[in-house]
Order: C-alpha cells, then structure tokens, then sequence
C-alpha cells in the first residue's frame, strides 16, 4: 500500500491555513496514519506554528520542506502565498528524514550529517533522495555533488533550492519542527517504492557551441579564449545577458545539457557574466532562446516523459519543480504549467510542487545527479 494524499490553502493566517489543510489530508486518508511528508510554504508564514501543528497531528511524522516561489498542487493548481502540504503513507516503504546545518561552512559535512541522520533506520537499499536545500548561501552544484558521494553516484537526487519570492534575502527549510536557514534536509526512500521522472527546459539552442576556458564557480570569465561577454554580444547584439538567454551546458558525452541562467550580473571591464549556478571550465556550452509557449510545453514533456518511463501500472503520486525563472518570464501565464500537465497526462493522482531557485534531477533515467535551472522536472511516485 502506498497513499498519499494532499492539502493546499490560500488562507494567509498560519493557524487557518495549515488547519484547512490538514483537514483535506485527513479527509483523504480517513483512518490512515502517514509516514513522511513534505511542507511548502510561501515565505511570510509563520513557519514554526505550522510545523508544530503538522507534528502535534501527527507525532511520528518524518517531515521536511521549505519556502517557495509559488506553490502547486492537486487541489489548487498553481498559487502564490499559499501552504501545501504532501502526506505518504506506506506499510512497506520505508521513509525517513535527516538535516544538515551551517551548509555555507561545510557542504561536506552539512550533507554526510543530513544523510547519517536519515539513513540509520533503513536496511534495504536507498532507491532515491529527495532534498529542498538552501539556495543563497552557498554553492548548490556543491550541495549536489556532496550529496552524491554521500549517497552513491547510483541513487538519484530529486528536488529544488528553498526561494523566498524573488527577493533574495534569505530563505528557510524545514525538518520535523524545526525551522532553518543554510541548511540541507533530505528525505531518503527504500523498500518496494516505484519511480520516474521527466526532465524539459522549452530552450532551444542558436548559433555554435562554444567552450568555457576560464571560470571561478559561477563567474564565467572566458569562452572560447574570449570574453564571455562577447560571446554574448555576438549572437545578441546590444541585449545583456539574463535568464532569457541561459546556456545550454553539455555533460561529456555531448549528447544531452543542463541549464545555466545568467543573473543578470555581468562586468564590462573583465567581459564576465554571473550565473545562477557554477560551470566547469572545459564545459562545452550554446546560447539558447525560447518562447512562452515553448516554456509552458515543456512542463508538457516532462510530465509525458515521467509517464513514459514509470515502471509500474498507474501513479500514486506526482511531485513538480519548477524554476522561479520560468515563473518571472511567464508572468500571468504562469498557471497554465499546471493545466498543461493535467491535461496532457490525463492523471487523476494526487500532486504537489514549487517554484525554486533551482532544480536537481538526473539528465536521464539511472543517469548521474545535476543542479538546473530554467527547468520543469515531474517525479511519479507509487509502488508495486
């Protein structure tokens, strides 16, 4: 048995809020206890009462979560300044949560404390982690990749960095009651639990590929033996870098890429560009371009391809990232990401999501763990 079941309210009053939902997941599970669960909230809630009340409903809950920048669900759709809540209830998957602190001044060991923490109860194999890290403090391709060697290149990582609508300041995550910043919570799943997931952008390559030769993290100084800059300014003229143009960043065998957005950040004298994410220098990369309608059908893919690759017969469960770059550009249009999956993969399972700073998910299925950006990512959940 594997349920899971879903609340969202738009209600700004914290005590409202997380009792209206709580009722609609009590209402989905009637007499059912859940195991673990996930909290996305907007960033002006009072996040410890929530918590306390999740927890006070349901004591033995392994709970992590986060802020977003616009929440998604079953219930709602997509919504701004809103709570939702995902409850997994389960006889046989084993669920268990973990938290890593002070992540700015030790990624190592931020991640080995949050997954010692969760993995000390599991005997079967760990089949996938879920994370909602911070994302302002620190590097989170760092993040990524300390959470690999923790966990095996072999188990892939799903999630998206905590936000806090845009305004850069900071941003909070969640673990049992408790409320952090600059922290890493995870939750780890073994046992007979089912998954897949889909990965799309809507950002279509232009021009050539080009080569990163000097980079500090997520400052690229030179493409190309050149300024970034003017690699820039070859392909767009007079048009600055930012998130409407990311790069397409090729993973060694050429074949598929990631997302790297500019922030908007850039100096003429030095010719470099900031980026919402690092880039290895050696790193093939192209400029890319989209549209509006590219962006939303791309929510499309992903979610046909998570149907696709699930391995079992219908999903019980359905978790979104998406990034709160796609958001921006979007705009007013920003809703039609969830009616676009709904109707494109006809589902009736329950569903729940945010927008992030930033995505992590393997490129392919059993393929190595990446950070994006700009990118809309479904995991399908169930069992056998």
């Amino acid at each position: 048995m594997f349920k899971v079941a879903v609340g969202h309210s738009t209600d700004l009053e914290s005590a409202d809020a997380i009792a209206e939902v709580l009722a609609q997941c009590q209402g989905e599970l009637v007499d059912i206890t859940p195991t673990a669960g996930v909290l996305l909230a907007a960033i002006d809630f009072d996040h410890k009462l929530i918590l306390d009340q999740v927890l006070e409903t349901y004591p033995d809950l392994a709970l992590i979560g986060g802020t977003t920048d616009g929440e998604i669900s079953s219930v709602l759709g997509f919504e701004q300044d809103s709570l939702t809540l995902m409850l997994f209830c389960s006889d046989q998957v084993h669920i268990t949560a973990g938290i890593g602190t002070d992540v700015s001044a030790d990624v190592p060991g931020a991640t080995q404390s949050a997954i010692d923490q969760a993995k000390v109860s599991h005997s079967d194999p760990i089949q996938f982690c879920l994370t909602l890290p911070e994302s302002l403090t620190t590097s989170a391709v760092q993040i990524v990749e300390s959470l690999k060697d923790q966990l095996g290149p072999q188990v892939p990582i799903f999630g998206g960095l905590t936000a806090d609508q845009w305004r850069f300041k900071y941003t909070h995550q969640f673990c049992q009651d408790q409320v952090y910043s600059d922290a890493v919570p995870v939750l780890l799943f073994s046992g007979p639990v089912l998954f897949s997931h889909g990965i799309a952008s809507g950002w279509q390559p232009i021009g050539k590929r080009g080569c990163i030769t000097r980079a500090v993290q997520n400052v690229v100084y030179e493409i190309n033996d050149q300024p970034a800059l003017d690699f820039y300014k070859y392909y767009l003229g007079p048009v600055p870098p930012s998130s409407e143009y990311p790069l397409a960043v090729y993973e060694p065998s050429g074949e598929l890429s990631y997302m790297r957005a500019p922030s908007g950040i850039y100096d003429p004298e030095a010719g470099s560009i900031t980026f919402f994410g690092d880039i290895p220098e050696g790193a093939t990369i192209q400029i890319t371009e989209t549209s509006r309608d590219q962006i939303l059908a791309a929510s499309q893919t992903s979610m046909q391809q998570a149907l696709q690759s699930y391995p079992g017969k219908s999903p019980a469960a359905a978790l979104f990232f998406s990034c709160a770059s796609r958001r921006q550009i979007l705009g007013s249009r920003t809703g039609e990401e969830y009616k676009l999956i709904e109707a494109g993969g006809n589902h009736t399972f329950p569903s729940c999501g945010f927008y992030t700073n930033g995505e992590i998910a393997p490129l392919e299925n059993k393929g190595s763990t990446y950070f994006h950006n700009e990118t809309f990512i479904t995991v399908l959940l169930g069992d056998t």
